[in-house]
């Protein structure tokens, strides 16, 4: 009787076990059909603002009353802050996003621009928060609510944050949501084509394109050609020359030693490049920065760098035949060197000395002149009594801004660089740091051996502040043969 009941008992358990699983897969099969539990909703809502929008324009206009500058926003001024009360009315700036830090050369920051295409101001968004390229992704226009918030200049560009002591600081993290909210607009962003010429302060912050451009011979060519930022000189930056093929100009390129693609060789071709326009850490030069490699079409392998003289000849060895290294120098003039400014600037070539050592300098940072173009030329030189002739000297190249220096040989100068024949040689001018001091590197030597007769070599200086203005050491020239 007792083992009867038992089975009846797990019989009935069974049964009550099989009713429970029927009913929940009808529950489940009807929440399934349900519309409202088809497919997790992950579409952005457009937010309703309780306050009203102001443009990028609008508050940097603000900073500038701030500034007391004329109305004109001053992009080195970094002690000015504007602040928005939390009991103000709210007020929601709108802008584009441009940046991504997907490829990691972006970390905890947003870069805006005021409009999808012909952009007119730019700002960078300061945010504790990694990553955000899922959120906020290119072209997603989003409104930055300004109350709260403080705005400034920061590394020399438009910047708004939070406020911490008088400086602009990140948002924390907690507050996100709070500060930044997300349209469901995602716009096709355009890149503006900008010149190098054409680079400003007001342009920083904004999506760019450069046409017809490639990365210095020195560095995307040969048999060694550098990463993107992997080097061992490559500290918190790798920093590229990149060069303009229509004009005598060259701008850094910056890519950040966490970026993923930062071992990536620098493609060695031309083209165009999708980028953002910015400034270096001190806020003193032009920095050219992209999202991903992927913004680099340089599909034309024909590069456009200059017809260097070629010597094919043997050379190396033998004594010097002219040598300076600017120690006891009695001035340029005095010593048989030309040095003049063609196109009427004030810059030109000093005699500098640092720890007891002379050398040739030049800068043009500060010179207020947009055109420099300075020649510093040797004393003739013959070249006749000897064979298998060779150049070299030592360069420092400081606050580089662009590899502004080239060397060049003539046959025919009789005093005035401008009516002389020149032939550009082969000289691998270094980099050296966008914020400071390089140190001096051997450049050569060059194969100068198929030159006969009187000769003069020229160092030549092509600048524009404050754009091209990195600062040259030059000593220990020689020219040696057999």
């Amino acid at each position: 009787m007792l083992e009867q009941n038992k089975n009846k008992k797990m019989k009935t358990l069974k049964i009550n076990k099989l009713i429970l699983l029927l009913i929940g897969l009808v529950v489940f099969n009807s929440c399934v059909e349900d519309d409202d539990f088809n497919t997790p909703n992950t579409s952005v809502v457009e937010p309703v603002l309780d306050g009203s929008e102001i443009t990028i324009a609008s508050i940097a206009g603000r900073l500038a009353q701030e500034q007391d500058n004329g109305g004109t926003l001053d992009y080195t001024d970094e002690d000015s802050v504007i602040t928005f009360d939390f009991s103000a009315t709210n007020e929601y700036m709108v802008g584009y996003v441009i940046s991504s830090d997907e490829g990691g050369n972006y970390f905890e920051e947003i870069i805006l621009q005021d409009k999808a295409e012909n952009p007119t101001i730019g700002i960078k968004v300061l945010i504790d928060v990694n990553p955000l390229f899922i959120r906020y992704e290119v072209g997603r226009k989003v409104f930055i609510k300004l109350n709260g918030l403080a705005v400034g200049i920061t590394n020399g560009v438009l910047t708004v944050g939070a406020l911490n002591g008088n400086e602009v600081d990140k948002i924390p993290s907690a507050s996100e949501n709070e500060f930044i909210l997300r349209s469901a607009a995602i716009a096709t962003m355009v890149p503006m084509p900008l010149a190098f010429a054409d680079f400003s302060d007001d342009k920083t912050n904004l999506l760019v394109e450069l046409q017809d451009v490639q990365f210095n011979r020195n560095q995307a060519t040969g048999d060694n050609p550098f990463s993107y930022a992997s080097e061992g000189s490559d500290e918190f930056d790798g920093e590229r020359t990149l060069e303009s093929c229509t004009a005598a100009s060259s701008v850094i390129f910056s890519t950040s030693t966490f970026a993923d693609f930062k071992s990536l060789t620098l493609p060695s071709g031309r083209g165009n490049m999708t980028a953002i326009l910015t400034k270096d850490f001190f806020g003193e030069t032009f920095n050219i920065v992209v999202n991903s490699p992927e913004d680099i079409n340089f599909d034309n392998a024909e590069r456009c760098d200059p017809d260097f003289l070629e010597c094919t000849g043997a050379s190396g060895g033998g004594a010097a035949i002219y040598e300076e290294n600017f120690e006891g120098f009695a001035g340029y003039a005095a010593e048989g060197w030309t040095n003049v400014n063609v196109s009427g600037g004030g810059t030109d070539w000093i005699i500098g000395n640092f720890s007891g050592s002379s050398y040739a300098q030049i800068s043009g940072f500060n010179s207020g002149d947009d055109e420099i173009n300075v020649w510093l030329v040797t004393p003739t030189i013959n070249m006749d009594s000897s064979t298998g002739e060779e150049l070299s000297f030592d360069v420092q190249s400081n606050f580089d801004n662009g590899t502004i220096l080239s060397v060049y040989v003539s046959s025919d100068f009789t005093g005035d660089p401008a009516t002389a024949t020149w032939q550009i040689l082969d000289a691998s001018i270094p980099t050296g740091p966008s914020g400071g001091f390089g140190s001096f590197e051997g450049v050569g030597p060059i194969n100068i051996s198929c030159i006969d007769g009187d000769v003069n070599f020229a160092f030549f200086y092509e600048g524009s502040d404050p754009s091209a203005t990195t600062r040259y050491h030059i000593d220990n020239i020689e020219v040696t043969g057999n």
